[in-house]
């Protein structure tokens, strides 16, 4: 009589359990009782029960509870107290862990066993329900039995609420076939018939033609004549797994998988992309002419056996003992067993990773050279083995700045190391690797800097194009490309600003004001204003350095050049330039601009010279053209302005020009 806290014991079944799991429980118990008696007429009928209200769609009701019958042994004495002992031995040879009826009470209401046995010379029949609080058999009862043969019916009667079972037979068939497979393919084992039925009768399925005659249509092992073993160190000795690679067809929504196995049955295990990034996609068969057949599609099925998961699986059968990384007690984790056996299947696989790898090295490239140039020297030694199969630009882009960030990293230690070296003499080849690759991730960055520079001119191109109603756009859209307005060198720094499309020196500058009044009030606005500060001198604020002044006129206007117009923009630099000299404004920090009778500045007016613009030029300023006509400029020496009238054209133009022979070295 046992004397069990049974529900404290289901309470704390935690392992990875499903709703499959007790049935699998029960077949397996009918084939190991059919295996003892050694009849070669063995058979185990799984039949379904079904709710009994029609589903108002139509579709099949759902399943609620299942009948196992075996032609096994039955329950003899020996078995029926096997059944009564927790963490019984009786089945420990077969793997038999004693405790696997309980998840039985985890997702059923009720197990119960009705069996016949032989009792000597006499067969009897035996029946009880597996108990819920103390007692593991409850309301049992023997007496003899009017039969020809042993044999045991185990019903898993009425789900649990919130569980669920697949409706369709076939559905149910294949993932038994899953779990139960080792039993079909382990070799000189002949598996008992195993076949799945509706409780009429009226649909049977036979799993062992999963696997025997249907075998091309279902499940196909790949590689049979080639022994897939490898050998991994633990604690005390070496161990060795072997592995088998099927081919599922037709998985539905199921990804390819690494199956970790103890004592023939299916324990758990993870995605092959979890190793391998390639299997994440399913796979195609080929036709006889080498074409993709895709109406035969499949994943891929690793079995893994071995000692060491027979001896370590846990008592739910739904996971190891050992952990999921490196196992300090037994010396070896599940995710190197099954790295070990992702290497098996990709090489198993050949061809069809190799093609895959290849495809997202190509989309790899296709990115790089199409949007980010930047970084094709990163390109060169990266390993994207562990990249997702079909990357998207975020994540490749991510990647590929990860992979610089540990190289910038690892340069920094190169470097840090080199000049604690008190020998130089034995570090000359190292200094020259290090220089290399400090080149070579500083003209990645160069690269990047460039591209965005190939950007920056189409868009400042597209803002000088006329829009679907005729229109250009104003002269904020385009200032905005150069600088944004009403801001200044402190809310918008070096790498935010496009100055260089005016000129190169300007991003050299300590101080911008753009759009914003002088002195902080509501004075003049110049749409730019630049202290300059030339790389090659040193403090800031000097009266020898140079102030350039712009004003900025939307493509295609001219009303400024009317002689009636508040709007000149030469006069407001001119007046600009004398506030200036005058000490009337003061930079940010509050200091007077510094300025010198020979303080030089530099003015340009940006619009595009329409007929008008160039008449006014020429007759009512006097200032000088350009060669190419594409600009004006004079020379104002009381107040030592220099002055360019010029187009927007050929801002765009001279951009272009200046930075062409990056881009062309850059194949943009």
């Amino acid at each position: 009589m046992s004397n069990v806290n049974i529900k404290r014991a289901v309470e704390n079944i935690r392992a990875n359990t499903t709703v499959y799991s007790p049935v699998v429980e029960m077949i397996v118990n009918g084939i190991q009782a059919i295996d003892v008696t050694g009849r070669q007429d063995g058979k185990v009928t799984v039949r379904v029960q079904r709710g009994g209200q029609a589903e108002l769609d139509g579709s099949l009701p759902e399943i609620v509870g299942f009948d196992i019958v075996d032609n096994g042994i039955g329950f003899n004495q020996a078995h029926r107290d096997s059944f009564d002992t927790l963490y019984t031995d009786l089945k420990i040879t077969e793997g038999g862990k004693g405790f696997g009826r309980f998840t039985s009470l985890k997702y059923f209401e009720d197990l119960h066993v009705k069996s016949v046995y032989r009792d000597g010379d006499k067969f009897k029949a035996r029946s009880f329900s597996m108990g819920k609080e103390h007692e593991i058999i409850v309301r049992e009862k023997v007496a003899p039995a009017k039969a020809s043969d042993t044999g045991t019916t185990v019903t898993l009667a009425t789900l649990k609420g919130g569980r669920g079972f697949d409706k369709k037979l076939r559905t149910i068939a294949r993932i038994f076939v899953e779990h139960l497979l080792p039993y079909f393919i382990t070799q000189d084992y002949v598996c008992p018939d195993i076949v799945l039925s509706e409780q009429d009768s009226s649909e049977e399925i036979r799993l062992n033609d999963f696997v025997s005659n249907q075998l091309s249509a279902v499940i196909h092992e790949i590689g049979i004549d080639e022994r897939k073993a490898f050998v991994l160190k633990a604690t005390e000795t070496n161990e060795e797994f072997r592995v088998r690679v099927f081919k599922l067809f037709s998985p539905r929504n199921q990804k390819s998988r690494i199956s970790l196995v103890a004592h023939k049955r299916e324990v758990s295990g993870s995605p092959i992309h979890k190793y391998i990034p390639e299997f994440e996609d399913e796979f195609f068969e080929k036709d006889r002419n080498g074409e993709i057949d895709r109406e035969r599609n499949y994943i891929i099925k690793v079995y893994v056996f071995g000692p060491y998961l027979d001896r370590h699986v846990s008592l739910e059968r739904g996971g190891f003992e050992f952990q999921m990384e490196s196992d300090l007690l037994h010396g070896i984790g599940q995710a190197q067993i099954e790295h070990a056996a992702a290497g098996i299947a990709r090489k198993t696989m050949g061809e069809d990773i190799t093609f895959r790898q290849q495809r997202k090295k190509e989309r790899v490239q296709e990115y790089v050279d199409e949007e980010a140039p930047w970084h094709k020297e990163i390109l060169e030694t990266i390993d994207l083995s562990s990249m997702p199969f079909n990357p998207s630009k975020e994540e490749i882009e991510t990647r590929l700045q990860k992979e610089k960030f540990t190289q910038e990293v690892a340069i920094r230690r190169d470097v840090t190391n080199l000049l604690n070296e008190t020998n130089l003499e034995d570090v000359q080849g190292r200094v020259v690797e290090i220089v290399n690759k400090v080149t070579g991730t500083s003209r990645n960055d160069l690269i990047h800097y460039i591209a965005l520079r190939r950007t920056i001119l189409e868009i400042f191109g597209k803002s000088l194009e006329t829009d679907q109603s005729g229109g250009y756009s104003s002269e904020g859209v385009v200032h905005d490309i150069i600088f944004p307005r009403k801001g200044n060198s402190d809310a918008t720094p070096f790498q935010d600003h496009n100055l260089w499309l005016v000129d190169e020196r300007l991003n050299f500058t300590t101080w911008v004001s753009s759009d914003l009044p002088l002195d902080g009030k509501n004075s003049d606005r110049p749409d730019l204003l630049v202290y300059n500060k030339r790389v090659f001198f040193r403090g800031d604020n000097e009266a020898s350095n140079p102030i350039t002044i712009f004003e900025f006129k939307k493509p295609q206007r001219d009303d400024f050049a009317n002689p009636s117009s508040d709007d000149d923009p030469v006069k407001q630099i001119i007046r600009y330039v004398n506030e200036i000299r005058d000490g009337k404004y003061k930079t940010p920090e509050g200091r007077k601009i510094q300025v010198a009778e020979n303080t030089p500045f530099y003015g340009y007016v940006v619009c595009d010279l329409t007929p008008k613009v160039e008449k006014w030029l020429e007759r009512e300023k006097d200032f000088t053209p350009m060669p190419d006509r594409l600009g004006w400029f004079d020379w104002i020496g009381n107040i030592n302005l220099y002055i360019e009238v010029i187009s927007w054209d050929k801002v765009l133009k001279d951009a272009k020009m200046r930075n062409q022979i990056f881009f062309q070295k850059l194949g943009i």
